[in-house]
């Protein structure tokens, strides 16, 4: 099994360079970086965990210029997003960067895709709520377009793109309706969820990896229903804090990497952390 890990960077913090350094250094298998662009004071929505809004939340460092410093420093490490909140970027410009970060890591770059739980901070890109599952839809239909080998264009509810010479492109070659570097998607069990997994990425991204044995069996019958190849999917349990019996669950159940949830912290911290973490590579 793949050990990679997960943590809140931010001006306060170990620094994208040392980590990613240390990870590599070390045999972990890669990192991933979550994403806000801003908290909103005036916040009324709730904190999916409960209780206050951790401080980390709105200081983190934009994931694709962190992740371009860690890809500069490293050779082997998988690079990704835990996850981009598709629905507050312009598509096209997202297309770019994901792209460039894809091509100038060597194709290590996981777009991890979400739709976001802060209403407010949403609001503030000019999201809808209640639609910003079919945007995120929409935009990613409009990045595929602009992955693809030949200039295609794309008309959606939500945005369009001219047929256009757009590159650099993407390291891996399509999968099925897959264009694009490794996509995967997270959010909470459920057919809605389940169904866009099958139509455009390569698996999903459960954080905390709870209720895996019930929801696996479900994922896989709607991804074989939708023509995907069985080996194909891959299940990707995200920010979590380990024991051997839940590592030794996740391999039961066919998963071959999971994330690791590390301190939102300075370097000593941190690097105590990949210590005890270093008996589960």
């Amino acid at each position: 099994m793949r050990i990679a890990t997960t943590i809140f960077l931010t001006d306060e913090t170990v620094t994208p360079v040392r980590l990613a350094r240390e990870l590599e250094q070390r045999g972990f298998a890669g990192l991933y970086l979550p994403e806000h662009t801003h908290i909103p004071v005036s916040r009324r929505t709730p904190y999916p965990a409960g209780g206050e809004l951790p401080r980390e939340y709105g200081r983190t460092l934009d994931p694709f210029v962190a992740l371009g410093q860690a890809a500069a420093v490293t050779e082997r490490i998988a690079l990704g997003t835990g996850i981009t909140l598709v629905a507050q970027h312009d598509p096209i410009d997202l297309a770019k960067q994901a792209a460039t970060l894809d091509h100038l890591s060597g194709g290590r770059f996981t777009l991890g895709v979400g739709y976001g739980w802060n209403v407010e901070e949403a609001a503030d890109h000019g999201v809808a709520w209640s639609t910003r599952r079919e945007l995120v839809r929409d935009r990613l239909a409009l990045m595929r377009a602009l992955w693809s080998a030949e200039p295609v264009s794309y008309e959606g509810e939500f945005g369009s793109v001219a047929a256009s010479f757009a590159f650099p492109k993407p390291v891996r070659a399509p999968r099925g309706p897959v264009v694009g570097p490794r996509t995967l998607i997270g959010g909470a069990a459920g057919p809605k969820l389940f169904a866009a997994i099958a139509e455009h990425a390569d698996g999903w991204l459960p954080i905390g990896g709870r209720g895996l044995t019930e929801a696996v069996p479900k994922l896989r019958a709607v991804w074989e229903e939708a023509g995907r190849d069985p080996k194909d999917l891959q299940v990707v349990p995200y920010a979590v804090l380990p024991d051997p019996g839940k590592l030794a669950h996740y391999a039961e159940l066919g998963i071959e990497e999971v994330v690791l949830q590390l301190p939102p912290a300075g370097e000593r911290e941190v690097l105590r952390v990949l210590d005890g973490y270093a008996a589960y590579l």
